[in-house]
């Protein structure tokens, strides 16, 4: 009986852990609204990990003013010409309606948007998609969690 008590909280404890770490995208995937961005490759698919790519999002770089440091960063955006670009970045979590990214800052800033996997057969198509510049959907919910749903060209 002790022996099934034992691995009922290891469970427990490994679900809850499990679902703490990918609540934040599954937030944004239920919740969020959709928006879109522009994205560019950083790194080209690796053989060793598959059909990964590294994403940029160049209407996201870092503004000068903000130092760098670790810990969040939440960088509100606005709407230009279809898409969505910061506004500008804080060390505390925006008050009001207007949209946001809650991001990690280390050596960069990370939002959780910046890895696509592809299968083998996408690949290749991918790659002159990202060639040419493309659009990213995003979704983002109301606590600035941000899930990629899709990368496409303009």
């Amino acid at each position: 009986m002790k022996k099934i008590v034992t691995l009922a909280v290891v469970v427990a404890v490994q679900a809850t852990l499990v679902g703490a770490a990918v609540a934040p995208q599954l937030s944004a995937r239920a919740t969020g609204d959709t928006y879109a961005f522009n994205v560019a490759p950083v790194d080209p698919i690796d053989p060793f990990r598959g059909a990964y790519v590294r994403l940029g999002y160049p209407d996201l770089q870092r503004a000068e003013t903000l130092s760098y440091g670790d810990g969040p960063v939440y960088i509100t955006l606005v709407e230009e010409d279809g898409v969505m670009v910061a506004d500008d970045y804080q060390r505390q979590r925006p008050s009001g309606d207007q949209p946001y990214l809650a991001c990690e800052d280390g050596w960069q800033v990370r939002c959780g948007i910046e890895s696509l996997f592809l299968s083998q057969d996408d690949a290749a198509a991918m790659d002159e998609v990202l060639g040419d510049g493309a659009i990213a959907e995003v979704r983002v919910d109301g606590r600035g969690h941000a899930a990629l749903i899709d990368v496409r060209a303009p």
